[in-house]
């Protein structure tokens, strides 16, 4: 056999540092990696594709919202992708900078992340009247230009550089362009996860039983039958894509549920440029339902404006 000097995997990204690996599980995490880095970035690329021909000049705050959290994702798998290539230079310099922008790109990310679910509790609560001055502009700025500033001051302390994933058999041993300080590792990357997921998980909670608080008045005053179990498949699903609560199986990679967990951890988040891609076209979907219907009556009501924002909540059988 050839010695593996291939891609690592996506749940490296949050896995606890300096672990080893079977090299037959280092080959499928690297495979399901590869596979579904791919296919997000391709997704990904057709919706801000879409987004750019067909509805950049009449997006709502909403779908602003999700490309800025699209571009991220793939600006994150980019990186993430191009990295081996760069690893095998042995550039030091080269290395450096590609472990900043992968870093950087995954901070927006969680940061984008966290905006989602600010904006959809919002949403609901002020039923789709968001009247904060520069809404986007605001919130761009802090997802975008925070995490640049702790990647510059780690770049700064000489935190980046070549990372090695151990295996069973040192010979198949691979390298990564990464952070090297497990403790800031676990500081900035986990501990600023810790703080996204608190919020997102909370508010994820609270829109979900919002949602169905007004799913039970809608069934009250329509005389249509909509299936409320897939709905609330579906609102759940999505939601958990929206706010990246799916990278919280992070969390169970010790012990005997390692493993596992790297593995439910790579599938879901490699692919969730596939799922957001979903979520994109049921959104602009329902948006367009909404806009014809506004246009003929001339208003649009508190509940309509909060389906523009959870398009899976009108998901028919």
């Amino acid at each position: 056999m050839c010695k593996c000097s291939h891609l690592t995997f996506f749940a490296v990204l949050l896995a606890p540092p300096n672990q080893t690996l079977s090299t037959s599980d280092l080959n499928s995490l690297t495979i399901i990696t590869q596979v579904g880095c791919g296919l997000s970035m391709f997704f990904l690329s057709i919706v801000l594709f879409m987004h750019a021909l067909l509805r950049r000049t009449k997006a709502s705050a909403a779908t602003k919202i999700l490309i800025q959290l699209v571009s991220a994702m793939f600006l994150l798998n980019l990186t993430f992708l191009i990295n081996d290539f760069v690893a095998k230079l042995k550039n030091s310099v080269a290395c450096r900078i590609v472990a900043v922008l992968m870093h950087y790109f995954m901070l927006t990310t969680f940061s984008w992340f966290a905006v989602q679910a600010f904006h959809l509790c919002l949403n609901l609560y002020t039923g789709g009247q968001i009247v904060i001055r520069h809404y986007i502009l605001k919130v761009s700025i802090t997802s975008w230009v925070l995490p640049s500033v702790v990647g510059i001051v780690l770049l700064i302390l000489g935190k980046y550089g070549e990372q090695v994933i151990s295996t069973n058999d040192s010979e198949y041993n691979v390298t990564m362009c990464w952070i090297t300080d497990s403790n800031v590792h676990y500081i900035v990357n986990i501990g600023y996860y810790v703080l996204v997921f608190l919020f997102t998980f909370t508010t994820f909670i609270i829109t979900v039983y919002w949602l169905f608080c007004l799913k039970r008045v809608g069934r009250a005053t329509s005389s249509t039958g909509i299936g409320p179990k897939r709905k609330g498949i579906a609102i759940i699903l999505g939601l958990c894509c929206l706010m990246g609560i799916t990278w919280g199986f992070a969390f169970f990679a010790y012990g005997v549920l390692r493993i596992p967990s790297y593995y439910i951890f790579t599938v879901l988040n490699s692919l969730q440029g596939f799922f957001l891609f979903i979520y994109y076209y049921n959104t602009s979907q329902q948006e367009e339902i909404l806009s014809s219907q506004g246009s003929s009556s001339g208003t649009l009501t508190v509940q309509s404006n909060v389906h523009s924002d959870n398009p899976y909540d009108n998901i028919k059988e």
